[in-house]
Formats: C-alpha cells, structure tokens, sequence
C-alpha cells in the first residue's frame, strides 16, 4: 500500500486526531494512529476506547490497506518538516516507510485489524448545530463541571434539547452554570450527560467555525460530524441532579456592577483570605460595595470598596473567591448582575449586556459560612 499526501496537511489534522490520545494507555494499539486508506481517500482515526475520532483526507493512491502507525513518533517527525509532499509506503519488512525531498524514514506498523472499531449508533436522534455556537456553549459551561470520581454525573455536561431551545447545564454542586439557547432547538426532547474529554477537543476544534455540527446521539452514544471529521464518545450514564430546584427563583436583593472592576478587585482581596476556604465577604449597603477577606492565622487582611448599583435590604454575604473569579472571568460582558435572598442561599450571577440574540447564561454561586 502506498500513498502521497501534503506534510502539512497532513499534520494539521494529526494533531487535532492526537487530543484524544492518553499518554499511558492500557493497550498498546491505541498508541497508534489507524490509517485506512481506499483509493484517493484516506481516513485516519484516533481512539481510546470511550471516544473515537477520525478523519478523512485527500491523497494521491488508487490502492487499499490499513495499518497502525505510531502517533507519538510520527507528530514529531511531520512537526520538524518544512510544506512538500510526503510518499508512505507499506514494505514486507513490516515497516512504513516515509519519503521526503531530503531523506527516509522507517516506523515500525502494527495490523490495522487490531484497532477498535468505533461504535455503529442505532436509532439515533438528530439535531444540528453551527460549530461556533456548540464551541461557546461548551466553554462557559465545562469550567463548572465536577472532578469527583464518586459523583461521574457532575464531572460532564448535561446537553438538554427541547422543540424550542437548547440547553448546556454544569455543576460541581459549588457552583453551577446554565447556558441556553432559544435560536437553535432540536426536532424532539432528549437529554445526556457528555464527558469533559471530547468536550475539550470539540472546543478547540469547532472554536470559531462556521461549519454546522450534525449531533446524532442514543441511550449510550452521541456522534458529532463536521467538516471531514467524525467522533463518536461514550456518554456518561447516570441521571443528572434536578439543578433547576436549586436555582432561587425570589431575589429581591440585586446588585449591578462592572465586572472587569468587580472581577479585580475580588483578585486581589483574595489574595489575603485564608489559604483553604479562600473566604471573601460583600458587605453591600446603598450604593457602596464593601469587598474583604482576612487570613486571621497571618494577620493579612485587605478590604476595598466599590460603587455599584444596588437595590434591596442591607446583607453581608460570604463566597469563595475563586469560584467567583473563574465564573466573572468566564462572561464577556460589560456589567453583571448579582442577585441574592439570603446570606445562607445561592447568588445568581447573570451578564447584563454582551449577549447575542436567543443567547442566556444564569451562573449560580453557593455562599459560604461567615465567621464573624
């Protein structure tokens, strides 16, 4: 079997396959790339078991084959070489041999009927959505996923489709993100759980894109297809906590403020709060923000205050600054708003402006206790 392809376009896409490759797997044949090649078309496919990627190239053949190439050795090889046109060729001495302008280069192959085959989905359902808005959606909700291995519910993204909007929902029960869309909607109900991993590639990938992503899922699997790339991935089974019962629907309590001046100031008080609660207090009263953390065991304290906009009782309500860190980092608008009932009950954190047509985001922060 033998094949002519560009080296750079060849990597470009490599290097994409590659994300999903982990760096100690536990059979040895997901170490490699799978290269099935029919005539003019080529597809390359990555994998490691729960999630499968693949490609499809144009190359220069009227041949069929496939084989297993290793990944690791053949990214550092495409990586070092300038754009010209690469010639692979499958010897008997069980060896892929890779010609350039300037030289050769021999990889030991494995058979290409030991790679898992992805998973064929029956009866799917279907929707389609443009990559950019399916990249934006899972950016400002991962960061809120959970990392508890007890809890593999909350360490994905519940995707919930409707007739009339889509919904990307996470939360590490500290705090939780809603992001929503009435622009896009599905052709029936359905709801999943998606794992972190392929949600970070698809980020990456679909960051941007104008291209429409086809989402077919089932019970088990969901499959994404775009562009000339395939990914099928396991999903996370379970039932996903009831989060709308936790969002306070009465918050009389609401306060306005820029959030680049918000989002500063809770940076640097935070630097002096306790290492491991990392406990910041809002003191609002009027239209004064009173913003302080203290670390009593080094005698650092800081305190600052700010001008907001405010409506509601005078509070005092306590959060760990780092969740309200990377969620005012995680929005794109000018103004936020924070909405509060009771110093014991959940913050709604919502962007005031920045917001496309059909597009909502309702960030949830739990307080934490005071100690006075």
């Amino acid at each position: 079997m033998k094949f002519i392809v560009s080296s750079s376009y060849l990597l470009k896409q490599l290097q994409v396959l590659g994300g999903i490759i982990n760096s100690n797997n536990t059979l040895p044949i997901l170490d490699n790339f799978l290269f099935d090649l029919d005539g003019k078309n080529l597809t390359v496919s990555a994998s490691d078991l729960e999630t499968t990627i693949s490609s499809k190239l144009e190359v220069e053949s009227s041949e069929k084959g496939s084989v297993c190439i290793p990944a690791r050795l053949l990214l550092d090889t495409l990586k070092t070489f300038p754009e010209q046109p690469l010639t692979f060729t499958v010897e008997d001495n069980n060896t892929v041999e890779i010609s350039s302008n300037h030289g050769k280069y021999a990889l030991a192959y494995a058979d290409g009927e030991e790679f898992p085959t992805a998973v064929e989905l029956k009866d799917p359902s279907a929707t389609t959505i443009q990559g950019d808005i399916l990249a934006t959606a899972i950016s400002k909700t991962i960061f809120a996923s959970g990392n508890d291995d007890l809890r593999p519910v909350m360490s994905g993204v519940f995707f919930q489709f409707s007739t009339e909007d889509l919904t990307f929902v996470a939360t590490d029960a500290h705090k939780l993100v809603k992001y929503s869309r009435a622009d896009v909607s599905a052709s029936q109900v359905a709801e999943f759980i998606m794992p972190k991993k392929p949600l970070n590639l698809l980020k990456s990938i679909l960051a941007g894109s104008e291209e429409d992503v086809a989402i077919e899922y089932n019970e088990s699997n969901a499959k994404f297809s775009f562009d000339s790339t395939e990914m099928v991935c396991r999903l996370i089974d379970g039932k996903y906590p009831n989060y709308e019962a936790v969002i306070p629907k009465e918050n009389p309590n609401k306060l306005t403020i820029d959030r680049t001046q918000f989002l500063n100031s809770v940076r640097r008080v935070s630097i002096f709060s306790n290492k491991t609660t990392h406990q910041i207090r809002l003191k609002i009263a009027g239209a004064e923000l009173n913003i302080s953390a203290e670390d009593i065991d080094y005698s650092n304290k800081a305190e600052e205050r700010l001008t907001c906009d405010y409506q509601g009782d005078d509070m005092q309500i306590g959060f760990n600054s780092r969740f309200l860190t990377e969620m005012l980092n995680n929005l794109d608008c000018d103004d936020v708003s924070l909405e509060m009932s009771l110093p014991n009950r959940a913050g709604i954190l919502t962007p005031v402006d920045g917001l496309d047509e059909g597009e909502q985001v309702t960030m949830l922060v739990m307080p934490v206790m005071l100690n006075n």
